[in-house]
């Protein structure tokens, strides 16, 4: 499996000969040139997760790509050929499965309604099982190898972070909903997961490609 971190929740996953794109959002920008895509996923509706602006371009530069969205970005923002997944399904990619958990995204206040999110399960025989949790902590699944790492949003505080690191239990990890920080704030939950946790943080550049061992 080889992961390259495009910036926030953008991650592109390549594993037994599939090339997946996860939540190519508006807070990044190097994804915009990706071409051979067998998939795009999307955990959920707002646009750090799936810009309105650029992923029409994205798709239409991947015309060979499925394009699999949370149901409700499906009212949000038509994408030709989207099609939805749910929490609880799952779709088999040619050796590749992508099943979907969780449901809901994470509480930002009590005043401002809730939307669907999905965590994004990729898996392939003789290969690292990754989970992408979108914006939730709250749904965990069993036999992660790594773990993407959501650094700060507006709904987490870096108590219910290590939590979620600890309860996962994956040996490996990396940071991404780090748009909001500085170097200072990544550096600062950068240093406290591996304190606090039994997962490993690796920490590739923006766009630098990491062959997971």
């Amino acid at each position: 499996m080889r992961i390259t971190h495009f910036g926030h929740s953008a991650v592109l996953v390549e594993v037994a000969d599939r090339r997946l794109l996860i939540d190519p959002g508006n807070f990044s920008d190097s994804w915009h040139s990706l071409t051979d895509l067998d998939a795009i996923l999307v955990t959920h509706q707002h646009p750090d997760h799936v810009d309105p602006q650029h992923v029409p371009a994205l798709v239409e530069a991947n015309p060979q790509a499925r394009l699999y969205v949370e149901p409700q970005v499906l009212d949000k923002l038509p994408l030709a050929g989207a099609r939805p997944l749910a929490a609880g399904s799952s779709v088999d990619l040619g050796g590749v499965t992508i099943s979907a958990t969780g449901g809901l995204h994470a509480v930002i206040h009590r005043d401002i309604p809730r939307v669907g999110n999905i965590g994004l399960v990729v898996s392939a025989s003789a290969e690292p099982t990754l989970f992408h949790p979108g914006d939730s902590l709250a749904d965990v699944p069993q036999g992660v190898d790594v773990v993407a790492i959501p650094a700060y949003g507006p709904w987490a505080a870096m108590r219910e972070t290590i939590d979620f690191v600890r309860t996962v239990g994956a040996p490996q990890g990396f940071l991404i909903h780090e748009g909001l920080l500085n170097e200072r704030g990544r550096a600062l939950i950068a240093g406290r997961i591996p304190e606090l946790t039994v997962t490993s943080l690796a920490s590739p550049t923006q766009a630098e490609a990491w062959d997971v061992g």
